[in-house]
């Protein structure tokens, strides 16, 4: 039990390093998803395109939810955002910090899915087969247009006896993938850029403002987590409080098998918190009206 106590407490004091590993491991499976996914093109000229964007937009959005879900700092700025401006004032660039930082891990996962997608080309392939100019190849410009768009939404089908042997599939096949590829290549490259640039250009900006706006990000977040800790404690030997009131006659038996925490530490320890009422109220003016950052007076005490 104490090594997963010391595993739960280090995954709470680094949870940006997890989100690291996280995002990494969401990426890893949409690779891995991807390779082991049976791609078949139904090969029809109304549904290819749908069944292409489909396999090529809506599992990276669901990756990018699950980034989100997963996330624990998600909810963090969404409470901080749409909490009451009470005592304590909200400052908005925190908050964009954070989006920005959650927005960038939630995207690993999805964008690496669709630069696998593009490299490979099936989908493209077979979302666009049929929307060929036929007039550029030879194999279809003595057909009739319904029958050259019949043709075309069979390229991805190489088992089709109608197309599978013939050259001017594999040449729109050849096309679209290297429209593809070349697709997926610039969005990798652009993406690259992209972080080089924001890893680059930052020293450029005010450092200072930086640093501030990460410390309080990170001071919201531990100190959600502390508040969270610390209503789960007293939670404990409030419920140990009332149950030991409930057995009033089993008090001495209880304690001698189960709790060792004298009376008066665990009296001091409810902090004169002994009511329902009073316990929703705190919670109540915690939401509400959170206490100024400002600890002189407690320091002064």
């Amino acid at each position: 039990m104490d090594r997963f106590r010391m595993i739960f407490q280090y995954f709470q004091s680094n949870s940006e390093s997890v989100m690291n590993g996280i995002c990494g491991l969401l990426a890893l499976a949409s690779i891995k998803i991807y390779t082991c996914f049976d791609f078949s093109c139904p090969c029809l000229h109304r549904y290819n395109m749908a069944y292409g964007l489909g396999i090529l937009f809506v599992p990276p959005v669901a990756f990018f939810l699950c980034g989100l879900i997963l996330n624990r700092q998600s909810l963090v700025m969404l409470d901080e955002w749409r909490r009451p401006q009470g005592r304590r004032r909200k400052d908005p660039a925190v908050i964009r910090y954070m989006c920005s930082s959650i927005m960038q891990r939630a995207m690993v996962a999805p964008a690496v899915w669709i630069v696998v997608a593009l490299l490979d080309g099936k989908c493209l392939i077979c979302a666009f087969s049929s929307s060929v100019d036929p007039e550029k190849f030879p194999g279809f410009t003595n057909a009739t247009t319904e029958q050259a768009q019949e043709l075309l939404a069979k390229v991805p089908c190489k088992e089709d006896e109608l197309v599978g042997s013939s050259t001017s599939r594999r040449a729109v096949s050849r096309y679209l993938r290297c429209w593809s590829q070349a697709l997926g290549w610039s969005i990798l490259l652009m993406l690259i850029i992209a972080a080089f640039l924001a890893r680059w250009l930052r020293p450029c900006f005010n450092q200072a403002a930086l640093l501030q706006t990460r410390h309080w990000s990170n001071y919201i977040d531990i100190e959600q987590k502390i508040f969270e800790e610390t209503c789960c404690e007293h939670s404990r030997l409030f419920a140990h409080k009332c149950i030991l009131h409930f057995f009033e006659s089993m008090r001495e038996e209880i304690r001698q098998h189960s709790f060792d925490l004298p009376k008066e530490e665990e009296e001091d320890l409810l902090r004169g918190i002994t009511h329902q009422d009073q316990v929703n109220k705190l919670l109540k003016t915690w939401y509400y009206e959170k206490p100024p950052l400002d600890v002189s007076q407690a320091t002064q005490r």
